[in-house]
């Protein structure tokens, strides 16, 4: 009986301990606790801090100047730089700058920057900014400041008539500006707070380099109304023109613009666009879907006859925004006329529209005779408020997840009450507010759009599912999953309405007198337009890049059409002239290639060739051995060793590398500093905390074949990637040194295995996953991914700016106390066809194409045409450093990139990746014995491989090369 007793008692905390663990959500505390933790996130709103520092606004202008920045002598200035007077100062791309001054009057100020975008790698311009010490709101860490840039050359066409799109090259100039949000929430420029007495200023470099002339703390102008201004124009007796034609500004013709994706567009779609043609490009448009991002604008140049009152209009077309307007401001010479052109609507329409600015009347603007600049900057209008307050939901209910997620799981049990009103309380009420909030904003949105549509579906739906979820929290684990893909939708809603596409074909300055440009062409012009287009689309060659062909030039094949345009104006700029060969860019399908190299109509040179096909072509005798070339070695020293090695066979290299990726982790910085723990260095960094993130419900990503939002490498070879991280940094190899068999039954290879496997089988790491969106919702704090998924989540979740990193991947801590952090890279090369006629001057090509200048100039053209998230990820080292990376992510990338090492290419390596993939499932789905299951495996490799040397007479494993072991038969 005492014995039962004993048992019970021993028994009973333990049951206790379980239910406690069950039930009550992990907190920060404890061993956690003890972990130093990174640098503080800030999260208060500019109306959190307005609503504490309520203040007068004192009608004083303070300068501040080269004498007022403390360690000047640390900095580099220029004395009157650029035509203006005075000393300024070089803000370089890394480091913090602090000036001190004296303020008489306390109270809230607007700070005006004068700068100068000086030579940096072209990125716009970003600071953080501290008052005091201090980082006043959450936006304040990111203030940013354009850079201006021009077209290169005037519209030019090539040997087809086609118009070439002109390279984008940036034409510095003086700019002056306010601190404003760079997400275009707050209209008017950001008001700080500044005490009596002495303040610091502090802009930390965050992105790229600029020369500061002076800051100044000042109010901000108040703009008129128009009818303020109409009385300032009738006491001054301003009259109105009348011209005899309007002024036709033709769009694709800017004189200068804030980034340099706002290239020149076509548009074929009515003959009334112009210029136009029925069968050849012109260029006669621009905007559309690269010009929607708050703060880019666009400025022409125009001369006026006289000086008087004047109309204004454009032409233009919104197709891109169903259910709601794209928004512009309007400024002459810099300032907004009057308040009306703070927020020009552009409603949505299939066609193309024109339309005077106007209000209840028609606006006339005075200007005087001569050159003057007409600005448009995109801005969210009436729809700031609205967006804004969205995000603020969308990151409460991100945060009412997570809670949620730390009580029920990421697959909660249908069957069981969780008691959600009692243990989460917060939570509910977060979901709560949030569903009030949306409602109401669907009910504006509507009102303000004067229908529903796609801008307030989404709202709609979650408005009802977080209705159910309030009024009966049972439910919550069988809405579970529809949530997760709500709050998804709602971040994609939040991107899209931040976008304002706009298409413009001109803008026109006219008179009363005048009639309104048509925005179509009557119905005979279009039906032959349509006609001629029709039939000439039997004769024109849209496919062609215009180059030049024939017997003396060279014939490079590119997969992809942007590329191949990007290319061929680079070849035409740069290399014929130079080079004084004549090359034919050719746009091909990749998947034609090796049928068209076996048939003898190959090309000479072939770029963006995957990874694994130059060692497949070489054992076919079907290209160059390129480090025959003499200059060779030379060539070599711009890439890293590791991109080389996938290229190499028997002592031959058979391409050049091209692009070359590898991973890097990413981690939630706010999450992490929520749990009190930092980011692991090596792996046993990373068993210590996972408990911490498990604990919480959330878990740990590491790709394996099915994953998603993860970068370039998918596949198979993602599950490569992963295993070689463990495979490399305990001293593995995949391959023999003479690639006949391989290493996977080497007790480093085995471990590694082991080591890798134990992840998902013992700690039940994901297997299938969306990096991306369970990043976003913080469902996955931290994870493993290709270094390209760092300009997709930059783009996919801007909302986070600020609270995540990428940084080196885990590594093994090695007996010297070195961390080695090894992992293996992808990516694609330049092949050199045998069959070329024409080798050395191929050559020639391949060794300008992958020169750091061109890949650098490549790369910030593609990104100028698809966008940051398509950034181009080069071999060539020197030039990764000119491309657009901010100073301290490039550090990071550098650090990773020093332990890359390539994967072998062997014949018969496809088996490899298929075959690692293989084992992995048996040890996951199977609990197969990791050890003996690598083993197995490895022999089925080995024999593919094998039977691979044996067809291209290669020597084998058994002894001699086929035609050997033929002869001794």
């Amino acid at each position: 009986m005492a014995k039962k007793m004993v048992r019970k008692l021993f028994i009973l905390p333990i049951i206790l301990a379980l239910i406690l663990s069950t039930y009550l959500p992990f907190h920060k505390g404890s061993a956690a606790e003890k972990k130093p933790t990174e640098k503080e996130t800030i999260t208060n709103s500019y109306e959190e801090y307005l609503g504490k520092v309520k203040d007068k606004r004192p009608d004083e202008t303070i300068v501040i100047e080269y004498q007022n920045l403390l360690n000047r002598e640390n900095y580099e200035s220029l004395e009157s730089y650029e035509g203006r007077d005075g000393i300024s100062v070089v803000s370089p791309e890394e480091g913090t700058m602090k000036w001190e001054f004296d303020v008489e009057e306390a109270g809230l100020y607007n700070v005006e920057i004068e700068y100068y975008p000086y030579k940096g790698k072209g990125m716009n311009i970003e600071r953080e900014l501290k008052i005091n010490g201090e980082i006043p709101f959450r936006n304040a860490q990111y203030l940013s400041f354009s850079r201006v840039w021009r077209d290169a050359t005037k519209i030019e066409q090539d040997a087809n008539e086609n118009d070439i799109r002109p390279s984008q090259v940036e034409e510095p100039k003086w700019q002056t500006t306010y601190f404003n949000d760079y997400l275009g929430y707050e209209q008017e420029p950001f008001r700080f707070h500044f005490e009596k007495g002495k303040n610091t200023i502090e802009l930390t470099s965050i992105q790229d380099t600029m020369l500061i002339r002076s800051l100044v703390l000042k109010q901000h102008e108040e703009i008129p109304t128009y009818q303020e201004l109409k009385a300032h124009y009738k006491k001054n007796n301003y009259q109105k023109v009348k011209l005899d034609q309007e002024i036709k500004i033709q769009a694709e013709q800017a004189a200068f613009k804030s980034d340099p994706m706002l290239y020149p567009t076509f548009d074929r779609s009515t003959p009334a666009t112009e210029p136009s043609d029925p069968t050849k490009m012109r260029l006669n448009t621009i905007g559309g879907d690269t010009w929607k991002r708050v703060g880019q604008w666009l400025i022409w140049e125009v001369e006026v006859p006289e000086s008087g009152l004047y109309e204004m209009g454009l032409k233009y077309w919104q197709n891109l925004k169903s259910g709601s307007y794209a928004a512009r401001t309007l400024k002459i010479d810099g300032k907004i006329p009057f308040k009306e052109m703070k927020n020009i609507s552009f409603n949505y329409d299939a066609e193309w529209q024109v339309n005077k600015l106007e209000g209840d009347e028609p606006f006339f603007f005075y200007l005087e005779k001569g050159k003057h600049e007409i600005q448009l900057e995109v801005s969210l209008g009436a729809l700031a408020e609205t967006i804004s307050t969205v995000e603020t939901d969308l990151i409460n209910l991100n945060q009412a997840y997570r809670e949620l997620l730390m009580i029920i799981g990421s697959t909660p049990d249908l069957f069981r009450d969780y008691q959600l009103e009692k243990r989460t309380p917060e939570a509910l009420k977060k979901l709560k507010g949030a569903k009030e909030s949306l409602e109401k904003v669907s009910a504006d949105l509507t009102k303000k759009t004067s229908r529903k549509g796609m801008s307030t579906a989404t709202l709609d739906t979650l408005v009802v599912q977080l209705g159910q979820m309030v009024q009966d929290p049972r439910t919550i684990p069988e809405r579970w999953t529809s949530f997760q893909n709500n709050i998804s939708s709602l971040g994609a809603w939040v991107l899209t309405m931040q976008e304002n596409p706009l298409q413009l074909d001109y803008l026109f300055i006219t008179s009363s007198n005048l009639e309104t440009p048509s925005s179509t062409a009557n119905f005979i012009k279009s039906g032959w337009f349509s006609t001629q287009s029709f039939f000439g689309s039997f004769f024109e060659d849209y496919s062609s890049l215009g180059g030049t062909s024939g017997k003396d030039s060279i014939t490079v094949w590119v997969a992809s059409r942007d590329h191949g345009n990007i290319l061929n104006s680079l070849v035409k700029n740069y290399f014929e002239d130079q080079s004084g060969i004549d090359v034919n860019v050719e746009i091909v399908d990749a998947a034609t290639l090796l049928p068209a190299t076996l048939a003898g109509q190959g090309p000479d040179v072939a770029l963006g060739v995957p990874i694994a096909s130059p060692v497949n072509y070489a054992i076919r005798d079907a290209i160059v051995d390129i480090s025959q070339f003499p200059d060779y070695q030379d060539i070599e020293k711009r890439f890293s060793p590791s991109a080389v090695v996938p290229y190499e066979l028997n002592g031959g290299v058979y391409a050049v590398p091209e692009t070359q990726t590898f991973p890097m982790m990413f981690y939630r910085k706010d999450i992490f500093e929520e749990l009190g723990i930092k980011k692991p260095e090596t792996w046993s960094d990373l068993y210590e905390i996972m408990p911490y993130i498990q604990k919480n419900q959330m878990n740990i990503g590491i790709p394996i074949n099915g994953v998603t939002g993860t970068g370039a490498v998918a596949g198979i070879e993602s599950t490569l990637s992963s295993y070689t991280m463990f495979l490399y940094q305990n001293g593995g190899r995949l391959y023999s040194d003479n690639g006949e068999v391989t290493k996977l039954d080497s007790p480093e290879a085995v471990k590694a295995f082991q080591d890798w496997t134990s992840l998902f089988v013992d700690y039940s790491i994901p297997v299938l996953y969306d990096f991306a969106n369970r990043f976003r919702t913080g469902e996955m704090p931290i994870g493993i991914a290709d270094y390209s998924t760092f300009n997709y989540l930059s783009v996919f979740a801007p909302e986070l700016k600020g609270l995540w990193e990428m940084v080196p991947v885990p590594g093994t801590r090695k007996s010297d106390g070195t961390i080695d952090r090894s992992a293996s890279s992808s990516g694609t090369a330049t092949i050199l066809l045998k069959a070329s006629k024409k080798q050395a001057e191929a050559w020639e090509f391949m060794k300008w194409w992958t020169s750091a200048e061109i890949q650098a100039k490549f790369g910030k053209e593609l990104e100028s045409i698809i966008g940051v998230a398509a950034r181009y990820a080069t071999a060539n080292q020197e030039a990764v450093e000119i491309l657009g990376w901010p100073s301290a992510v490039y550090r990071n990338l550098e650090s990773q990139w020093k332990w890359v090492k390539g994967n072998p290419e062997v014949p018969g390596a496809y088996f490899t990746p298929r075959h690692i993939e293989n084992a992995f499932r048996r040890v996951y789905n199977d609990l197969d014995d990791s050890r003996e299951t690598i083993l197995d495996y490895k022999q089925i490799i080995d024999r593919e491989i094998t039977n691979k040397r044996k067809e291209f007479g290669l020597e084998t494993n058994e002894g001699g090369s086929h035609e050997e072991r033929n002869a001794i038969e």
